[in-house]
């Protein structure tokens, strides 16, 4: 089902879903599907198309200052940021880096006693360390006591996040806990939906904001496609189809009680 989860979302979002249509297009014969096609693929890779779907995703959510964050019992800080490489033991951080800086801002600020991080790995990643690890021991490199982070077991993605961070930090539903949850703009609007249906009470403070100054201004490169607006345009639409597939899953859990 996991393998499924990953392989799916290919299929229906760009490039995956422009090279189907072109397909079925010379298959069958039908230049509208061709057209369509190298449309979508054209339109997709502008990048003030990927930063205006971007800046959607995002919504409503901007960067909060640190000393407006209220205090709570523990700081979430959400997988995704690591590459695990040959010759970096503590791997390399990614343009996701924001979500572990912006969980060592909170904990050196007294936001939270506890700073928590997640083992993520997926099940067929066996040669890799669970990111927390990693994680965990650049925190104490940068000063946080070891009785002060706490690690989940392995999990694959958000909802399996959710779930391990409660058990955790032994939270239910009669038993709540306010966290200050950690991760990126794009992607809180899920994890929220996720650690709430968890049992937690939740301050989100997003990080690794993706879309640009709306001041910027337009140039003739926005109008040439790239690889950046794809990629843009892709992680928006990606985390749109994950909204709407957990969304939906959680109305039918609650519908079939």
């Amino acid at each position: 089902m996991l393998i499924l989860s990953k392989l799916l979302p290919l299929l229906v979002l760009p490039p995956g879903i422009c090279l189907l249509l072109a397909i079925a297009g010379l298959l069958f014969k039908r230049r509208a599907l061709w057209w369509l096609s190298m449309g979508s693929l054209w339109v997709l890779s502008l990048s003030f198309v990927g930063d205006a779907l971007m800046r959607t995703i995002e919504a409503p959510y901007h960067r909060i200052p640190v000393e407006r964050v209220r205090k709570a019992e523990a700081i979430v800080v959400l997988s995704g940021m690591l590459q695990q490489i040959e010759g970096a033991p503590l791997g390399e951080l990614g343009e996701a880096a924001d979500r572990f800086e912006g969980g060592l801002d909170l904990y050196e600020t007294g936001k939270a006693p506890l700073l928590v991080f997640t083992g993520g790995q997926m099940p067929w990643d066996t040669d890799s360390v669970p990111e927390g690890e990693l994680l965990a021991k650049r925190a104490r490199l940068r000063g946080v006591p070891s009785g002060r982070i706490r690690l989940t077991s392995k999990v694959p993605n958000t909802a399996g996040e959710a779930v391990a961070v409660a058990a955790a930090l032994g939270v239910s539903k009669t038993r709540p806990k306010r966290i200050i949850l950690v991760t990126s703009a794009f992607h809180m609007q899920r994890s929220l939906m996720l650690f709430r249906a968890a049992g937690f009470e939740v301050d989100p403070w997003p990080v690794d904001f993706r879309a640009t100054d709306l001041k910027r201004r337009t140039t003739l490169l926005d109008f040439i496609p790239s690889a950046e607006g794809m990629k843009a345009s892709s992680e928006a639409l990606r985390e749109l189809i994950g909204r709407t597939v957990y969304r939906f899953g959680m109305r039918f859990m609650m519908s079939t009680r």
